[in-house]
């Protein structure tokens, strides 16, 4: 219990926590945009790849 209390005021942990929650935010913002945007990028590249394979 000493310890928790000791941590509760240390702002080192309140800094880290804060940096945990920013970066746990920007993963679920590229997980988002990852599955917004995936049949997208899939499919354009998959023509891409049909417009170099009918250009040989």
């Amino acid at each position: 219990m000493k310890r928790f209390a000791k941590l509760i005021r240390d702002e080192r942990a309140a800094t880290a926590i804060e940096y945990a929650l920013i970066g746990a935010l920007i993963v679920v913002a590229c997980v988002g945009a990852f599955g917004l945007f995936g049949d997208e990028a899939s499919n354009m590249w998959n023509g891409v790849s049909s417009n170099v394979t009918g250009a040989m």
